[in-house]
């Protein structure tokens, strides 16, 4: 190797050149020799601009000569000494010996030395390396660079991909995670805020609907509303039961509060005293027999307070025909009712005593009319009230259908309610007594036919917002009557010559006996001239009138005997 080497270097290179020793490869390492100049150096443009280093690559190292490089060259060698930006001498200078490995190299070794160095990364020296005049500092001569003193950046490697791969794994997962947290927490705020309003929602509505407990409604009328009892809206029907076989009358209000929607049967006892047109006091069993209809009506309403839309003649062939057309009731019933049909004793009544009792047509009619010996009328009305709402809730809630139901009853209507009305207001309160806002109340009356206190509040007040008006106790002189005379046209008869004598008639009903001589009694001392000028005005003799126990509507009672002679 060293042969080849030195073969390089014949001619005159050997006066340029001299060998100075071997590197640790054992390569032959040559230095220059110092010539004179013959002339002065030349301006070289690229010798104060580049940047001075100590090492390095050189990208024109393989191609131009040691010599140096003239940019206007003509092809011929130029003889003055170049820069040699790897700290060759300038000017005559010696130059230190050149190396890769820290030796001086000579001009030939420069293409394999520029091999070497291509794959060494390269830093830039410090200026200081380089004197004024472009002479090489003799420190820079001397340094020692080694690879490990330098910082390389390394290629990532296959594993840094995956370290990647997983920390955005775990970034995603995380997230993912604060995000779920965070949708639950939204929802359960939006769960407890629905649950909330439908607590407040459901409290306002018990409220509104009189239902919370403790709680009463502004007005304190009890009705359930803020709205005052007496501002609320109702729609009312007075129907009258007539038993066409059995006789007598049942008279109910059907109610229906569309302010606080609450349905209401109010049952009206026959011995509810009323004011007839003329002025003169009547019982409401009398009126709905005497006056028919508007007059009985116009008598409630004055009463009560109340304004009825309509009146509702319901005989009982057409409740027996109502209850079969929507299929029979259930009713729960509070005692057994015979069969009128059966001719022998022992014989099953036509309806048990018990709850859910399902009744047909005839069982419902039977139960709704049937008053026990001994009983109070209020007994049988209250029968008929449990009949009637037995139907409502079987009826249909839609107006058509218990329009259709109305109409297949074939029945004469007051002129004043139609077919239409009666049955979209039967369907209104079909639908509330299926929901179970429907109630059956009973207006209390006192003995005298009067209103009571609590029937003032609880009733007229609260269920129909109306205001109680009995008639005037002193307007005039209320005279019972009750026939014993075995003769049924007696009673009215007497009605007639009291009502023109100017007393007011009750009616006492007819007695389960006959007695030979009539009576006249007055409770109050006060009375007893007025119980003689009754006697005289039924043609009774004085020796009829005495003081005992009276009815407690009336001032004077008269038990009509078989002597009473409506002729005298």
């Amino acid at each position: 190797m060293n042969d080849r080497y030195d073969a390089g270097h014949s001619g005159d290179a050997d006066d340029q050149y001299q060998l100075v020793g071997y590197d640790e490869y054992g390569r032959p390492v040559y230095q220059q020799v110092p010539q004179q100049q013959p002339h002065q150096q030349p301006y070289d443009p690229y010798a104060q601009q580049q940047p001075q280093q100590g090492y390095g690559y050189d990208p024109y190292a393989g191609q131009y000569p040691a010599q140096g490089y003239d940019p206007y060259d003509t092809g011929q060698q130029n003889p003055v000494p170049s820069y040699d930006p790897y700290g060759g001498a300038q000017g005559g200078a010696p130059a230190a010996p050149y190396d890769p490995y820290g030796q001086a190299a000579t001009s030939a070794q420069q293409p394999r030395v520029a091999e070497q160095t291509a794959y060494i990364p390269q830093q830039a020296g410090p200026a200081e390396t380089e004197e004024p005049g472009g002479r090489a500092r003799p420190e820079a001569a001397e340094r020692d660079y080694h690879t490990g003193q330098f910082s390389f950046v390394e290629e990532p490697d296959g594993d840094s991909e995956d370290v990647i791969d997983w920390l955005n794994f775990t970034e995603n997962r995380t997230e993912r995670r604060e995000e779920a947290k965070r949708r639950a927490r939204s929802r359960l705020v939006a769960l407890v805020v629905v649950l909330a309003l439908v607590a407040v929602g459901g409290v306002g509505y018990l409220w509104y609907a009189g239902k919370l407990p403790g709680l009463s409604s502004s007005s304190g009328s009890g009705t359930g509303t803020g709205t005052s009892a007496a501002a609320q809206n109702r729609d009312v029907i007075v129907v009258h039961l007539h038993n066409t076989k059995g006789g007598g009358t049942s008279t109910a209000l059907l109610v229906d509060n569309t302010t606080t929607k609450q349905g209401t049967t109010v049952l009206l006892p026959n011995s509810l005293a009323l004011t007839d047109d003329d002025g003169t006091t009547t019982t409401l069993a009398k009126s709905v027999e005497d006056d028919g209809s508007s007059g009985t009506r116009d008598a409630i309403d004055t009463v009560l307070g109340t304004q009825i839309q309509g009146t509702w003649r319901l005989d009982t062939p057409y409740l027996q025909n109502l209850v079969d057309l929507v299929g029979n009731i259930d009713v729960d019933t509070n005692t057994d009712v015979p069969d009128p049909a059966a001719k022998k004793k022992g014989t099953a009544p036509l309806v048990h005593k018990g709850k859910a009792q399902t009744l047909s047509g005839k069982t419902a009619v039977a139960y709704a009319t049937y008053r026990a010996a001994g009983e109070a009328q209020n007994a049988q009305l209250e029968r008929f009230g449990q009949v009637m709402q037995a139907v409502l809730r079987k009826l249909s809630s839609d107006a058509g259908a218990a329009t259709t139901t109305v109409q297949t009853l074939a029945q004469i209507l007051d002129p004043s309610l139609t077919d239409k009305d009666l049955g979209t207001f039967l369907a209104k309160l079909a639908d509330l007594a299926k929901g179970g806002d429907y109630k059956t109340a009973l207006l209390p009356v006192q003995a005298d036919g009067t209103l009571s206190a609590q029937a003032s509040d609880s009733v007229v007040k609260d269920v129909l917002g109306g205001t109680a008006k009995s008639p005037d106790k002193d307007a005039a002189v209320r005279v019972s009557v009750q026939n014993a005379s075995g003769v049924k046209d007696n009673t009215e008869k007497a009605r007639v010559v009291l009502l023109n004598g100017g007393f007011t008639f009750l009616e006492g009903g007819t007695a389960s006996g006959t007695q030979a001589t009539s009576k006249v009694v007055y409770a109050d001392a006060a009375d007893k001239e007025n119980a003689t000028e009754v006697a005289k005005t039924l043609g009774l003799p004085t020796s009829a009138v005495s003081k005992g126990r009276t009815t407690s509507n009336a001032n004077v009672s008269v038990v009509l005997g078989q002597n009473y002679d409506p002729s005298s």
